[in-house]
């Protein structure tokens, strides 16, 4: 399985950018797939995830900010960030699960740390 996140860099305060995840061998009928991000000495947080359904569900931070897709295909997770903020700012990772979105295999994995990782992209924001 391999995820390869595009779309960092670095932008001023109120300003957008799109990361995309490229998946690749990576198939099962029941999963969720999401972006993970962790800034300096922080925690890693969910940012959002999306079901296999098509349900998608957002950190309380992004509050209306952010949108999380995925292409028909299922081979590319997208995740469109408008009005973004200085304390964005993080390390933004892909993530992918062999189960549904909050299940108990879900945060069984996530625990575990046998979900499948991306390597990362940058995100700065500036004020």
């Amino acid at each position: 399985v391999k995820l390869v996140e595009s779309g960092g860099g670095s932008v001023q305060s109120g300003g957008s950018l799109k990361l995309s995840c490229a998946v690749s061998g990576f198939s099962h009928s029941s999963y969720c797939m999401g972006w993970f991000r962790q800034a300096p000495e922080k925690e890693r947080e969910e940012v959002a995830i999306i079901n296999f359904d098509g349900q998608a569900s957002y950190g309380d931070f992004v509050q209306g900010r952010f949108t999380i897709s995925e292409d028909s295909d299922k081979n590319t997770v997208h995740l469109q960030m408008d009005r973004l903020l200085p304390e964005d700012t993080a390390m933004y990772y892909c993530a992918a699960f062999r189960f549904k979105c909050y299940s108990a295999g879900y945060w069984n994995s996530l625990k575990r740390g046998d979900n499948y990782w991306g390597q990362g992209t940058q995100v700065t924001v500036s004020s």
